[in-house]
């Protein structure tokens, strides 16, 4: 099916790819080339880090705030931010020390952040980005790292060289070396900051600590990785003794309450926030989902999980399950709906076989000892 949205769009993106390619082969011509140097030197006290716009980039940037805290802790975070969503992701994490957003205050962010001198500076996006390039360009610091690309040299004192289909909580990461740190990969693990969540989430958490649920997480972050409202009850129906529990967007409330119809589906509160989604998908034995977002929410609890994508590639390699149990559902297209719902009931099926095996083999063993 021919999608009306599509062509415009990718005409749009052909534009800015070659504005983005004009403008960044200019800025290598008229900017003072930076002297390339392999290794970090000299004192850090400060580091300011330009940080991705969305909420699931936000989570996965989540490993290299702890870590620097861990093995840093006196160290000056600073995050540049370029949404509002990352500003407030970040709001009440204990690891940052200031948050600077680049489209509010001007006079505020001169004061804070251009008038001063960072010992580092680490812009996280692996491709070229005309904002981000401009901050890297205005913000004054002692040594600027970045990850490899041609448009990218001249720029930076070091660009990382990690491959280009890396999950992207170890490439947010891979600056670490540059600091001669090492850690052990179960260091990359994600987390959401703390954050005020309704009174009606916090009863609902506590009445769920004990239930067996699964998660389906309906909502996506476009309408090409949506699935049917029709699948998921299809999906539903097809285990009428298991007990499921709805997520969705704001905007998806409608189809929430519809699915909350069914018998084997526990009625739940609406989540206002990705924090409410956490306390809650921390008690799931096992989520489903089609949006990333959440599938880096399960990666911070450690909760099984079943994700279904399209058929780009770096949406799986870049933004897929990370450091835990997982099932991936690939469409043969570029959308989730074409999945069909035999497929994600044999995935569930098997995943659930697992859990109770891996539980037997446990009871097992306790009693031999």
């Amino acid at each position: 099916m021919k999608i009306p949205f599509m062509n415009s769009s990718r005409t749009l993106g052909k534009k800015n790819k070659l504005f983005r390619k004009l403008f960044t082969r200019t800025l290598q011509l008229i900017v003072h080339k930076r002297e390339p140097l392999r290794q970090f030197t000299g004192p850090l006290n400060s580091i300011v880090i330009l940080a991705q716009e969305k909420i699931g980039d936000s989570i996965l940037l989540t490993p290299l705030l702890s870590n620097l805290r861990h093995y840093f802790p006196d160290l000056e975070i600073h995050l540049i931010c370029f949404s509002e969503a990352s500003v407030n992701f970040f709001r009440n994490d204990p690891h940052i020390t200031a948050i600077h957003s680049v489209k509010k205050n001007i006079v505020r962010y001169y004061k804070d952040v251009l008038s001063r001198e960072f010992d580092l500076l680490f812009n996280t996006k692996d491709s070229p980005s005309t904002n981000f390039l401009i901050q890297t360009l205005l913000i004054r610091a002692r040594f600027k790292a970045g990850h490899a690309h041609p448009y990218h040299e001249g720029i930076f004192n070091h660009l990382i060289t990690i491959e280009y289909h890396t999950r992207m909580a170890v490439k947010n990461c891979s600056i670490l070396p540059l600091l001669s740190i090492r850690v052990e990969e179960k260091k990359y693990r994600p987390y959401l900051p703390p954050a005020p969540v309704s009174s009606a989430i916090k009863r609902f958490s506590e009445k769920i600590n004990n239930d067996v649920l699964t998660g389906l997480n309906i909502s996506a972050g476009g309408p090409l990785r949506c699935w049917t409202e029709a699948k998921w009850s299809a999906l539903i129906k097809g285990f009428p003794d298991m007990q499921f529990v709805i997520f969705s967007a704001p905007g998806d409330t409608h189809i929430k309450l519809r699915l909350e119809q069914h018998d084997n589906v526990t009625v739940s509160p609406p989540t206002a926030n990705i924090y409410e989604v956490g306390l809650l998908v921390k008690h799931l034995r096992l989520l489903v989902t089609p949006d990333t977002s959440l599938v880096h929410v399960a990666s911070c609890y450690n909760i099984p999980v079943i994700g279904l994508y399209t058929s780009a590639p770096q949406d799986l390699s870049r933004f897929g399950p990370y450091l835990v149990d997982f099932e991936i559902i690939t469409s043969s297209t570029s959308q989730v709906s074409d999945i069909e719902v035999e497929a994600v009931t044999s995935v569930m099926q098997n995943k659930l076989q697992q859990q109770l095996d891996m539980t037997a083999d446990r009871t097992t063993g306790n009693n031999r000892q």
